[in-house]
């Protein structure tokens, strides 16, 4: 343990250092925190590439993240999901369904392989940032993964921020309720903290129900990298390094137990909400971790077609469910 606390202890310490002034700059500015935080540790290049803390933020970019996914699991309830009604829950969950295999469909028109696609699609469909560093943890590695990791990250906050401030007139200009555009908002907006921005912004009820039916995509992120895991052991190439993922990563099963225990109601709301900020915190670490082991030249060789994946990708689940709330309202 103290081997192991010499290490990584002066890479997790920048790491933990960056999330914090990204946090601080994110409460003073009103920037989005994680790309602040991606930013921030690109800045930071060289502090992942030699030294002392170069372990540490491997660590940081590996584990960290492991643990801060785990802890997403007490945001999740049965009684929660319920709430909302069958009809409702089911145009959620098929909205995430769709849209990856919509990705998986169209990558190739832009010029880029299922790694990429499953990537950018479920970062898109679940939750952003969080979801794609969890894929990303189960798909194989090769030279470009922490590449195509870091631009996705990016590329989906940003969509993110953009949408917070653009969906809420779009509400508007088709004339949804409070409640229906809290659906709307909640199933298309790719980040929790701009799900929350967008719903409040028009109305208490919406940003309740926005939130609520975001936390029901982020529940589908368990069983869509459980299924994507298998799907790869049994179809796709040996990885690079020739070790495959494991059929259910920790952070996973993690995940799903807290979860679990949180439906029952075992888990005291005053520990589920410090553990919830926790693994905002941790989010943000491995983030500025990911920053920090990534060269931004090879970022932006990912080039333009990729950027309209993403995009493309976001304005199909923005009509996805939009189409689904008029076919539910009539």
């Amino acid at each position: 343990m103290k081997e192991a606390f010499r290490l990584y202890f002066p890479g997790v310490a920048v790491a933990v250092t960056v999330a914090a002034t990204a946090q601080l700059l994110s409460e003073h500015h009103g920037a989005p925190a994680m790309l602040l935080a991606l930013l921030l540790g690109i800045a930071l290049n060289f502090v992942g590439e030699e030294g002392r803390t170069v372990a540490g933020v491997g660590f940081a970019a590996r584990t960290v993240l492991r643990i801060g996914v785990a802890l997403l699991g007490v945001r999740i309830s049965a009684m929660m999901v319920m709430e909302l009604g069958w009809q409702l829950i089911a145009l959620t969950v098929l909205g995430v369904v769709v849209t990856i295999l919509f990705g998986l469909l169209i990558a190739p028109l832009f010029g880029h392989k299922w790694r990429f696609a499953v990537l950018t699609a479920g970062s898109v469909a679940i939750c952003g940032a969080s979801a794609a560093m969890a894929i990303a943890a189960i798909l194989p590695k090769d030279a470009r993964s922490e590449e195509r990791l870091l631009f996705t990250v990016m590329g989906v906050t940003v969509m993110s921020t953009i949408a917070m401030i653009a969906y809420p007139p779009i509400v508007e200009a088709f004339g949804l309720n409070d409640h229906m555009a809290g659906v709307f908002l909640g199933g298309t907006i790719h980040d929790v903290a701009q799900v929350a921005g967008a719903g409040f912004s028009i109305s208490q009820d919406a940003g309740d129900t926005a939130v609520l039916v975001k936390l029901i995509r982020v529940s589908m992120l368990a069983p869509v990298v459980l299924v994507a895991s298998m799907l790869i052991r049994s179809f796709a190439a040996a990885p690079d390094d020739g070790q495959r993922p494991p059929l259910l990563p920790g952070f996973v099963i993690g995940f799903l137990a807290l979860a679990t225990l949180n439906s029952l109601g075992l888990l005291p709301a005053v520990l589920c909400d410090l553990m919830s900020e926790t693994s905002r915190y941790l989010l943000l670490t491995a983030v500025a971790a990911v920053g920090m082991k990534t060269n931004l030249k090879q970022v932006l060789g990912v080039g333009v077609a990729a950027i309209a994946l993403i995009v493309t990708q976001t304005i199909f689940i923005a009509a996805f469910i939009l189409t689904g709330i008029y076919l539910l309202t009539g």
